[in-house]
């Protein structure tokens, strides 16, 4: 068990940007490349909304960097 644990620590990009580009491509072929483009998109778009607000900026100053600020 020890000797795959080294081998995931050598190898960790490789494996899993095999694990993801196979799951990325079974996506594919089960949906559809755009659906699959639309869902990736989401995510990105989720994970930055994430990272913002677990960084305490807030969805507030979030929302005023996408978007001009509105009479509050």
């Amino acid at each position: 068990m020890d000797s795959f644990w080294e081998l995931f620590r050598e190898h960790r990009g490789k494996i899993i940007g095999g694990i993801l580009g196979l799951f990325i491509g079974i996506i594919i072929i089960l949906f559809g490349f755009f659906k699959t483009l639309f869902v990736i998109l989401c995510a990105i778009i989720g994970y930055y909304i994430g990272k913002s607000t677990d960084s305490k900026n807030g969805l507030r100053d979030l929302l005023d960097k996408i978007l001009p600020p509105g009479n509050r």
